[in-house]
């Protein structure tokens, strides 16, 4: 998505059942994946772990015409290569050795609904071959098998790590990559959406309560100013499990700071942003709310010199960040090649690469 785009779709998407934030970089993730869900496209989720993946694919499935179907989840991680194969397309009798039985696939019980591939950066190169044939064919075999299935099942995916540097890399094949990313969905760092972080207390809380049969109702004000400073290495996951021992601990009906851990209270060295990879779809969401925040809706002249600013600035650090690889760096902007070789030139920047 460009920065024009973004400009003009702000004050759009309003929040998904079951899904906590209204800040501008959650109300685009609820635009997209609305746009999104009503059609049959495949849909990469990227983000940071814990930044909530596996809500978004669960809503492109209970917003889309496939959700009478099932929902079926499957983390890529988990599951060494042979055993990943048997648990996505099944097995037969025999096929190998401890194969007792016929077992039916995760793409198989996913049949009229959606899979969702978590991890899916972690899939060896023999299986993103099969993987890629079912997208195109929706067709695969049992292990063991000689019988084609054909499945009618969509598929959405996720990543915590960069996937063009994958393909750069020769890790991830790239036809497979194109195949997966046919509308990509950032899913933002709890950093850039601090505007949300009162609400997702207040929902833990109230979440835990009821579980605990407890009664933690008020926020200590130097407590909540300890939660928004914090950098949040582990996203919204990690909030909710501070959430979680807050209630356990609590003795009365205040959350203070005596019930964070040390890292958000500033007494120990913990993971910040400085010490982790470039995330470089975080930098283009800081770069073009950056730039647009100068703009109002009715400005038109200020608003296109604001984005053609705030655009340039975008791909020469993108550019830069990729180590000028014009393939990985269109990937990472969201646009073809052509396009950005076309925006190179247009901003007179480097385009021998």
């Amino acid at each position: 998505m460009n920065a024009n785009e973004l400009y003009n779709s702000r004050s759009e998407g309003p929040p998904i059942d079951g899904i906590i934030g209204n800040s501008s970089a959650m109300r685009e993730v609820y635009r997209i994946t609305r746009k999104v869900a009503i059609t049959n496209a495949s849909v990469l989720l990227l983000g940071e772990t814990g930044t909530g993946k596996e809500l978004i694919a669960q809503a492109v499935h209970k917003l889309s015409p496939r959700e009478s179907g099932p929902f079926v989840r499957v983390n890529c991680g988990a599951f060494s290569e042979s055993l990943l194969e048997s648990e996505l397309f099944g097995h037969v009798r025999g096929a190998f050795t401890g194969a007792i039985d016929n077992r039916t696939g995760r793409f198989e019980a996913a049949h009229t609904g959606t899979i969702f591939l978590d991890e899916i950066n972690s899939t060896t190169p023999m299986l993103q071959v099969k993987l890629l044939r079912v997208l195109q064919e929706r067709e695969f075999e049992r292990l063991g098998d000689t019988q084609t299935i054909e499945v009618d099942t969509r598929l959405i995916a996720a990543s915590n790590t960069n996937l063009a540097s994958e393909v750069e890399n020769q890790r991830f094949r790239e036809d497979l990559y194109y195949r997966l990313n046919v509308v990509p969905i950032y899913l933002p760092p709890l950093r850039l959406r601090r505007e949300d972080i009162h609400d997702l207390v207040t929902h833990f809380l109230n979440y835990y309560n009821e579980e605990y049969d407890r009664y933690v109702v008020h926020i200590q004000k130097e407590a909540f100013e300890a939660l928004n400073d914090y950098h949040w290495p582990g996203n919204v996951r990690e909030l909710q499990n501070y959430m979680e021992r807050a209630v356990v601990m609590a003795s009365g009906d205040e959350l203070t700071t005596d019930l964070l851990p040390d890292e958000v209270r500033g007494k120990s060295t913990s993971r910040s942003p400085g010490n982790r990879a470039v995330d470089l779809e975080t930098l283009t969401f800081e770069l073009v709310e950056q730039g647009l925040s100068t703009a109002g809706p009715q400005e038109d002249s200020l608003h296109t010199k604001v984005v053609s600013r705030v655009e340039r600035e975008l791909i020469v650090q993108v550019m830069t960040a990729c180590d000028n690889v014009q393939i990985k760096a269109a990937a990472k902007l969201g646009i073809n090649r052509n396009t950005l070789r076309k925006k190179l030139k247009e901003y007179s920047l480097d385009v021998s690469s």
